[in-house]
C-alpha cells in the first residue's frame, strides 16, 4: 500500500515541479522512477529497490504487480493515452497548418525512421527489425514536451506554430507507425517473411481499423442520440475505449493499440458536441496515468539495462539523431518555405522525444524480451536514453540557443483582444493589415468562426481556464485589450492574464458608470474613449462599420481633430499611426507625440476635417513668420 500511494504522490509532485519550473513532466517523472528503482539498490541497506513494480512471488521482496499484470496495466494505460492522442488529430488541422508542417510529419519522419534504423543497426549491431522498431519509436516528439520548453521563449509566430503543430500531429501518427512496425515484427517472428506472415499482419490492420471505426461510430451515435446521460459520458467513454482495446486484441493479437488510436481519430474528426469535455476528462486521466506509468516503467529498468547502454555507442547513436537526422529532416522539409536559415536551425535544435515514445518503448520492449527476440533488451533503455538526453538538452539550452541564432523576439508587439464581437473584429482587421499579430479570444464559437472567416487568428477559450497560457503561439503577445460587454470578464482577463500577455500594456473598455464619473481611479486601463462604453461602441460599429485615417502633422492639429471625434456620436478615436507605420493606442492624448505625416485612426462615420487641417496649417505658418 505504501509503494502504491508513494507512486501517486511522487507522480503528482513531479507534475507540479514540471509546471512550476516550466519543464516537460517526463523529465522529473523518469528521474524519480530511476531513483526509487534501480539507483535505490545502491543506497538501500539490503540492496533492494524502494519501489519494485513486479512482485517476486515469494513475498519477501515486495512488489506491486504479480506475473504479467504490470504488462497488462501498461498496455491499458498506453491505450488510453493513445486514444487521447487520436482525439487531437484532425484532418482539417493537417490541411490548414501549411506545407512545412505537412512535410515535417511525413518527409521528416521518414528521414528519422530510415536514418535512425540504419544507425542503430550498424552502431549497435541490432537486427533490422529491432533497429527499425527503435527508429519508429523516436519519431514522436509530442506537445507535452514541446510546450513547456517553448512557453517562456518569445518566438516568431511562424516558428512556434511549426514546432507546436509538429508535436500535436506527429504524436498519434508516430504512435501508429510504431504500432504497425511492432505488429509486423511480432508476425515475422513467428513465421518469417512469408505469405502467412503478411496475411497475419493484414489481419491485424483490418481488425484494428474495423474495431476502431466501429467503436467510434457506436459511441458517437450513443452521444448524439442522448442514450448516455451527461453525468456518465466520461466514464462510459473510458469503458468503451477499454472494451474496444480488449475486444480487438482478442480477435487479432496486438491490434488493440491500433484500434484505440483509430477510434480516437474517428471521434476527433466528428461533430461530437461533447468532444471538448471528453478531451478535458481524458487529459486529466492521462496526467494521472502518465504520472503512475513513468515512475513504474523507469523503476522497472534494472541496473543491467542501464549499463547496457552506458557506452560510447549510445553517445554516437544519440548524436546522429540530434545533430544529423533532425537537421536533415527539417532542412529537407522546409525547402522553398518562407522560413529563414536561422529559424530552420532553431527548429532543428528543438526535437525532444516524449511520453508516447518512452511508454510504447517500454511496452514493446518488454513484450519482445518475453518473446525472446534477439536485441529486444536494448529497445527500452535506448529509447529512455534518447528521451532523457533530448528533453534535458532542449529544456536547458533552447532559450539560450534561440538568442544565439537570432530568433528571440526582442519586443512582444502582438495584440490579444478578449471578445470577438464586430467591434473587435474591425479593430483586429485594421491592426493585421498594418502588420501586427492579433489574436481574438472568445467563448462564443459563432464570434470566433466569423473572425476566422475574415482571416483573423481566433481562439475559442474561456478566460477562467488555463488554456491560453499553454498556447505557445501567443509568445509574441505584449498587449492585452479586454473588449467584451461584461465588465467582470474584462477585469478578470486583465487580472488573470495581464502579466502573461500584457507586458506592454493592459487595457479594457470603461463602463457607463466610470464614464459618468471621470475622477475614478482606473489605473490607466481605459482605452479608446472617455465617452463611449461597449453599447455605444457596438452602435457605431453597426451603423458605420469602417475605420478611417486622417492625416495630422502637429499636436495642435491632432488635439483639435480628436476633440471633434470625441464630441461626435458616431465616431470613436482608436490609434495614432506615425510615418513609419507604428501604431499607438490613444490613452492620454495630451502626452502623445505627434510627428509629421502621422495619421489619427478612428472608427465610424467618414468626416471632412479639411477646414480644421487648413486652419491649423495657417496658424502654424503665422507662428513661423513671427
Amino acid at each position: 500500500m505504501l509503494e502504491l500511494a508513494g507512486i501517486i504522490i511522487l507522480g503528482i509532485l513531479a507534475q507540479w515541479v514540471a509546471w512550476k519550473f516550466k519543464i516537460p513532466a517526463i523529465l522529473p517523472l523518469i528521474l524519480i522512477g530511476l531513483f526509487v528503482g534501480p539507483i535505490s539498490t545502491l543506497i538501500s541497506e539490503d540492496g533492494s529497490q524502494w519501489i519494485k513494480p513486479i512482485w517476486d512471488g515469494n513475498g519477501s521482496g515486495g512488489g506491486l504487480f504479480p506475473g504479467e499484470n504490470l504488462f497488462y496495466f501498461v498496455s491499458l494505460a498506453i491505450g488510453i493515452i493513445l486514444f487521447e492522442g487520436g482525439l487531437t488529430l484532425k484532418r482539417g488541422e493537417i490541411s490548414k497548418v501549411g506545407p512545412v508542417i505537412g512535410k515535417l510529419i511525413s518527409l521528416g519522419s521518414a528521414v528519422t525512421f530510415v536514418g535512425a534504423g540504419i544507425a542503430a543497426h550498424y552502431v549497435f549491431g541490432l537486427s533490422w527489425r529491432v533497429s527499425f522498431l527503435f527508429s519508429a519509436l523516436i519519431i514522436v516528439t509530442g506537445p507535452t514536451v514541446i510546450t513547456p520548453i517553448l512557453r517562456n521563449i518569445p518566438l516568431k509566430k511562424d516558428v512556434s506554430a511549426v514546432l507546436k503543430w509538429e508535436g500535436i500531429l506527429i504524436d498519434p501518427i508516430g504512435a501508429l507507425v510504431a504500432v504497425l512496425v511492432f505488429e509486423f515484427i511480432s508476425v515475422e517472428g513467428d513465421s518469417g517473411y512469408t505469405k502467412q506472415a503478411l496475411m497475419e499482419f493484414g489481419k491485424i490492420i483490418v481488425i484494428g481499423f474495423a474495431f476502431g471505426v466501429s467503436g467510434g461510430f457506436a459511441l458517437y451515435q450513443a452521444v448524439k442520440r442522448k442514450v448516455i446521460p451527461h453525468y456518465l459520458l466520461n466514464v462510459v467513454s473510458l469503458s468503451m475505449v477499454l472494451l474496444i482495446f480488449v475486444a480487438s486484441d482478442l480477435f487479432a493479437h496486438e491490434s488493440g493499440l491500433l484500434a484505440v488510436v483509430v477510434m480516437g481519430m474517428f471521434l476527433g474528426n466528428s461533430d461530437l458536441p461533447n468532444l471538448k469535455e471528453l478531451l478535458y476528462f481524458k487529459e486529466s486521466l492521462s496526467v494521472l496515468l502518465i504520472s503512475i506509468l513513468f515512475i513504474l516503467l523507469a523503476a522497472n529498468i534494472s541496473l543491467e539495462d542501464l549499463l547496457l547502454v552506458y557506452n560510447w555507442k549510445t553517445a554516437i547513436l544519440i548524436a546522429i539523431v540530434i545533430f544529423v537526422l533532425r537537421p536533415l529532416g527539417v532542412f529537407l522539409s522546409t525547402i522553398g518555405s518562407s522560413l529563414k536559415t536561422n529559424e530552420k536551425i532553431f527548429i532543428s535544435w528543438v526535437g525532444p522525444r516524449g511520453i508516447v515514445a518512452a511508454g510504447i518503448a517500454s511496452l514493446f520492449g518488454t513484450k519482445l524480451v518475453i518473446e525472446g527476440v534477439a536485441g529486444a533488451e536494448y529497445i527500452t533503455p535506448l529509447v529512455f536514453a534518447v528521451v532523457l538526453i533530448t528533453v534535458l538538452l532542449n529544456a536547458t539550452t533552447a532559450r539560450f540557443f534561440a538568442s544565439v541564432v537570432g530568433v528571440f523576439l526582442k519586443t512582444s508587439e502582438g495584440v490579444m483582444i478578449v471578445g470577438a464581437s464586430k467591434v473587435s473584429r474591425l479593430i483586429a482587421t485594421y491592426l493585421q493589415k498594418n502588420d501586427r499579430h492579433v489574436v481574438l479570444v472568445d467563448s462564443n464559437r459563432n464570434n470566433v468562426m466569423m473572425a476566422r472567416e475574415l482571416g483573423l487568428d481566433a481562439i475559442t477559450a474561456n478566460i477562467y481556464s488555463d488554456d491560453l497560457t499553454d498556447n505557445i503561439e501567443l509568445n509574441d503577445v505584449g498587449y492585452l485589450l479586454a473588449m467584451t460587454g461584461n465588465d467582470e470578464i474584462n477585469r478578470q482577463a486583465i487580472n488573470r492574464f495581464g502579466k502573461v500577455f500584457g507586458e506592454n500594456g493592459t487595457y479594457r473598455l470603461l463602463t457607463a458608470e466610470e464614464l459618468m464619473n471621470p475622477n475614478q481611479n482606473i489605473n490607466g486601463e481605459g482605452i479608446f474613449s472617455k465617452t463611449h462604453d461597449y453599447i455605444k461602441f457596438t452602435e457605431v460599429a453597426r451603423d458605420f462599420p469602417s475605420i478611417q485615417e486622417i492625416p495630422v502633422d502637429s499636436e495642435n492639429q491632432f488635439m483639435r481633430i480628436l476633440g471633434i471625434i470625441e464630441d461626435a456620436e458616431n465616431a470613436i478615436a482608436l490609434f495614432l499611426k506615425d510615418a513609419k507605420g507604428k501604431i499607438e493606442l490613444i490613452k492620454d492624448a495630451s502626452s502623445m507625440q505627434v510627428s509629421e505625416d502621422s495619421n489619427l485612426v478612428y472608427l465610424g462615420k467618414p468626416m471632412d476635417f479639411e477646414d480644421v487641417i487648413n486652419a491649423t496649417k495657417d496658424e502654424a505658418e503665422i507662428k513661423t513668420k513671427k
